[in-house]
């Protein structure tokens, strides 16, 4: 990257260290920019076309949750997307099962902040505990496989859970937090697909150590038979009304005696060392810019103030102290272990299998039979 001329959107703060997919057109703004609002077009509902959509969104859950003693799943980690729904769905008198998933990482705060809002709120709480050996053993695999998304585990073990969860309880609706407003944008570089159980499997299989014989997978096959045998639908209520992040932390820490974390996701201390630290040393990534950018976009801070919170330190330098000796303490690494596998070149997640990345990429010259190979596979 060190023979590349810096560039900057002209817009966003999005520039083009460590992502080589993003492009400026000839006034110098990201393609980013334009991908959000082109996002918000399909997705976002305001106004009262929004307000319609929203009610009907919550009657039909509603109805399909008579006679049961739930009518939506939610994962509840405790931070503001996921707080701000559980309060949504008292207020619109949802019965929803509340699921915490605990992958050992959690902050005290965040555990304060879920007993708060399940104990305000009157709703059931379902916490699944990972498998902590387990777990530790992928971690420290995907930490070896030197693969940017080590987030993709526990964001697939939640969507797994939750579906398992919604089809146990017979449930045909989980809300998720997710929200072009404020997560649109998030270069593809930085990311892999959650939802890729083969390439989980294909990375713990060469650098694991023990069997995961309980971590919740979610397969292709899985995805098609909750979405189209049982008809499970995921819901983005927050697509569907005025969505403020500011108003919403104002509104949660009056009614739910919430507490702010001090950063997108940082209710895990696994997270915070992750996009704090990891991230930008040894990806040169800062998430910090996506997610100002997509604030920017929707007119909720200025680029002069993405800016300042951009010269910000990423990390407290107290707060990365603790955390790291936290953080290998809890992985049972030592320093020189962790300085190590920090070195190690970085791969794509692509070097390994994915759903997506077949047989047939891996032999090119096989490739002239994978319209029969498909075609056979469809009869």
């Amino acid at each position: 990257m060190s023979d590349l001329k810096f560039q900057q959107c002209s817009k966003t703060v999005m520039d083009n260290i460590a992502d080589p997919y993003i492009t400026f057109d000839e006034k110098g703004i990201c393609n980013y920019y334009y991908e959000y609002f082109e996002l918000e077009k399909k997705h976002v509902k305001k106004g009262e076309e929004g307000k319609v959509f929203f009610n009907q969104k919550i009657n039909t859950i509603k109805e399909s949750g008579k006679n049961k003693p739930y009518d939506c799943i939610l994962g509840l980690s405790g931070g503001v997307d996921s707080s701000y729904l559980a309060y949504l769905a008292k207020k619109e008198g949802l019965k929803p099962l509340i699921v915490h998933f605990d992958n050992g990482w959690n902050s005290e705060l965040a555990v304060k902040n879920i007993e708060n809002i399940v104990s305000i709120l009157g709703f059931d709480l379902y916490t699944y505990v990972i498998n902590w050996e387990e777990f530790r053993d992928l971690q420290i695999a995907y930490l070896k496989a030197s693969v940017i998304d080590i987030e993709a585990i526990t964001d697939h073990a939640i969507r797994a859970t939750l579906f398992k969860l919604a089809a146990k309880h017979k449930i045909n609706y989980f809300l998720s937090g997710f929200n072009i407003v404020t997560e649109a944008i998030l270069p593809k570089a930085w990311v892999f697909n959650k939802s890729d159980a083969k390439n989980i499997k294909d990375i713990h299989k060469k650098f694991g150590t023990i069997p995961l014989k309980t971590f919740p997978f979610l397969t292709a096959f899985d995805k098609r038979y909750y979405s189209m045998a049982l008809k499970i639908e995921s819901v983005p209520l927050l697509n569907y009304i005025e969505y403020n992040k500011e108003k919403v932390k104002e509104i949660l820490i009056k009614e739910l005696n919430w507490k702010d974390y001090g950063g997108k996701h940082y209710e895990s201390v696994w997270t915070r060392f992750y996009q704090g630290y990891i991230l930008p040393e040894k990806f040169k990534v800062d998430k910090r810019k996506a997610h100002l950018s997509t604030l920017i976009c929707s007119g909720q801070i200025t680029k002069e103030k993405a800016l300042e919170e951009l010269n910000q330190p990423i990390y407290d330098k107290e707060q990365l102290i603790i955390d790291k000796e936290f953080v290998l303490k809890k992985l049972d690494l030592d320093e020189s272990s962790f300085n190590q596998l920090m070195k190690l070149p970085i791969r794509k997640h692509t070097d390994f299998e994915t759903e997506s990345y077949s047989f047939f990429d891996k032999y090119p010259l096989l490739k002239p039979f994978k319209g029969i190979y498909n075609t056979i596979k469809k009869k």
